[in-house]
């Protein structure tokens, strides 16, 4: 079992067309909330971003944002927040979200939001971490992606048992319950001969 009293989640800092992605922001800091889980995310007041953060305060848990400087200064950052961390850099504050992190969440979002996830996926499959990193997969917004990542699996770029490092599901309460049972591979990154 994985223990879980922080998570990252990356999101959009657009809210999205569909209000579905509203209700999954609500229904995934609800769960949050429920389970005593703080949350760690980028620190704006905009999008997604701002509804998630805003609902966790709602209802009583604890936000931590991280933000660079450059982002503060065009007036986007989240000034009510439990912790509201300035750093100098987008690489110091993906590290500052990651250290902080006992486990990650891609809600639906755009280039940022995809380049945050993989970068710990990344990080999960070299073995810097055994922490559990999760898609969720509001309306199948994720179901081509995932099955490009089978393609990976299918072509020999990524191994089977690392493909599986991205859990997923549509439900937000079911998906963090996938993140408590996570249990991460021991397998390294790279084929062996006998497995080309």
């Amino acid at each position: 079992m994985t223990k879980l009293s922080t998570i990252c989640v990356y999101c959009g800092s657009n809210p999205g067309f569909s209000p579905v992605y509203t209700d999954a922001t609500i229904e995934l800091a609800d769960a949050l909330v429920e389970q005593g889980i703080r949350l760690v995310y980028g620190g704006a007041k905009v999008g997604q971003m701002g509804q998630l953060a805003d609902r966790v305060l709602a209802q009583g848990g604890e936000v931590i944002g991280i933000m660079p400087q450059a982002l503060v200064d065009k007036e986007v950052a989240h000034h009510g927040l439990t912790q509201l961390h300035v750093v100098t850099s987008m690489h110091e504050r993906k590290a500052m979200m990651a250290e902080l992190a006992d486990g990650f969440i891609a809600m639906p979002g755009g280039m940022g939001t995809l380049e945050e996830i993989f970068e710990v996926v990344t990080w999960a499959q070299l073995g810097f971490h055994q922490k559990p990193c999760a898609l969720l997969n509001v309306d199948g917004y994720y179901t081509a992606l995932l099955t490009f990542l089978d393609n990976t699996v299918s072509q020999g770029f990524v191994k089977d048992e690392h493909r599986q490092l991205l859990l997923n599901d549509s439900n937000a309460p079911d998906l963090i319950a996938q993140m408590h049972a996570y249990e991460a591979p021991t397998v390294t990154k790279w084929l062996t001969k006998s497995e080309l």
